[in-house]
């Protein structure tokens, strides 16, 4: 072989070692939830619907997750079912957050209460449920969780939650999450997609 030929084979596979690479980085900055789609062979179309709102509304396999329950798969369903039957005021305190959900639908409301007071548990222990649609704001609430003060209290008016921090960074994703959540009682699925699609 030429040195000419051998150079050209060189280049060739310093190009390929090069797209390699560039398409690891792309893969490793997508969320966790669009890679676990496309390592399970899936469809955008078949489990979100060509008009954006489907998601598989029957199996929901976006809301499984590494260390989630059965049950709570099942109330998240529950709740983006039901999402226009719920209704969710969000108060932005100079520390943190106080949120007020609420539905007249008392299935729907026993649901929220399990869901609000599970997933505050799951913060404070730290486990993570890494549910495959889940919005990576949470990690840093999970990772700081000994920086947040969680008051919770079910009333008339709802599930009300107020969560506080002394970490500017914290408070920052406490508003954030918050708002997350208000547009999924709002829109539902077609929220996720939204999130999802600007790389939350």
């Amino acid at each position: 072989m030429t040195d000419q030929a051998t150079n050209k084979k060189q280049r060739t596979i310093a190009w390929v070692i090069l797209a390699a690479v560039a398409v690891l980085v792309i893969w490793l900055s997508l969320p966790y939830g669009m890679r676990h789609h496309a390592m399970a062979g899936d469809n955008f179309d078949r489990h979100h619907g060509a008009d954006g709102m489907g998601h598989d509304l029957h199996n929901m396999p976006g809301l499984q997750g590494r260390d989630a329950t059965d049950e709570e798969s099942a109330e998240l369903a529950v709740m983006f079912r039901n999402f226009n039957k719920i209704t969710r005021s969000v108060t932005n305190l100079p520390n943190g957050i106080t949120t007020v959900t609420h539905s007249e639908d008392s299935d729907v409301m026993d649901v929220l209460v399990s869901h609000v007071s599970g997933m505050i548990n799951r913060v404070e222990e730290g486990r993570d449920p890494q549910i495959n649609i889940q919005s990576r704001t949470l990690d840093i609430l999970f990772e700081r969780r000994d920086r947040i003060e969680t008051d919770i209290d079910v009333t008339d008016d709802g599930i009300v939650v107020t969560q506080t921090s002394d970490d500017a960074e914290v408070v920052a994703a406490l508003q954030k999450h918050a708002g997350e959540v208000s547009a999924m009682a709002d829109r539902g699925m077609q929220a996720v997609h939204q999130m999802m699609m600007q790389g939350h």
